[in-house]
């Protein structure tokens, strides 16, 4: 393969989780009285680490969040993904083709590292990911656009940023990717294709990926 390292990103390419936890989320923001549709979640906090959050609600009103306000969220995500949450369609599919190749592969997160084990244990996806090849945001200072979680991840796993692909489904992470150096492709699943410009190419569903990674 052309490609030394695939990087997934986790939320929306592995698991199926941006419907159930922008819902949540956009529920919650409603409650603590920052009106927020699903729509509204999905734009501005899709494929972003939840200080994002914390950071436009202080930018838009002034106000702080409650200190509880990420144990709360992520309670009520985890529980959600408890009984609802499965794999994107056509992943195990794709991560076996990856193993049967030999091609490294990794996953660099948005969400908290507990975020990705939850998910992860949930969907069976945890016997493709061992704890070292799993990245979060909180293992380095910014977040998604900020390209530093995907150089971490390049980084730790002895790869150069440009030898390096990104699968992404968000506009946050198609702009980590790009800054980073780094070839990305976009899921369009969600996310149309129109609003993930700049991404190396577009695909949307996982049977397309391995072809392209070729």
């Amino acid at each position: 393969m052309r490609y030394e390292l695939v990087i997934f990103d986790n939320d929306g390419v592995l698991v199926d989780s941006e419907p159930l936890s922008n819902t949540i989320l956009a529920a919650y923001l409603t409650e603590l009285g920052h009106p927020t549709t699903y729509e509204d979640s999905l734009r501005d906090y899709m494929g972003a680490a939840v200080h994002r959050v914390h950071d436009l609600v202080r930018e838009r009103t002034g106000q702080q969040l409650p200190a509880d306000f990420d144990d709360i969220l992520h309670s009520r995500v985890f529980a959600a993904f408890e009984r609802e949450l499965g794999p994107v369609e056509g992943v195990p599919e794709v991560l076996g083709k990856l193993v049967a190749d030999g091609q490294p592969y990794c996953v660099a997160s948005s969400g908290s590292h507990e975020r990705i084990r939850v998910g992860h244990r949930k969907t069976g996806l945890d016997r493709w990911f061992a704890p070292a090849i799993v990245f979060s945001a909180q293992d380095v200072g910014r977040g998604k656009p900020a390209p530093d979680l995907f150089l971490h991840a390049a980084d730790r796993m002895g790869t150069d940023p440009a030898r390096c692909v990104v699968v992404e489904d968000s506009p946050l992470g198609v702009a980590a990717a790009r800054a980073a150096g780094m070839d990305v492709y976009a899921f369009t699943a969600m996310t149309p294709a129109e609003k993930l410009q700049g991404a190396t190419g577009y695909f949307s569903s996982m049977a397309e990926l391995p072809e392209l990674l070729a």
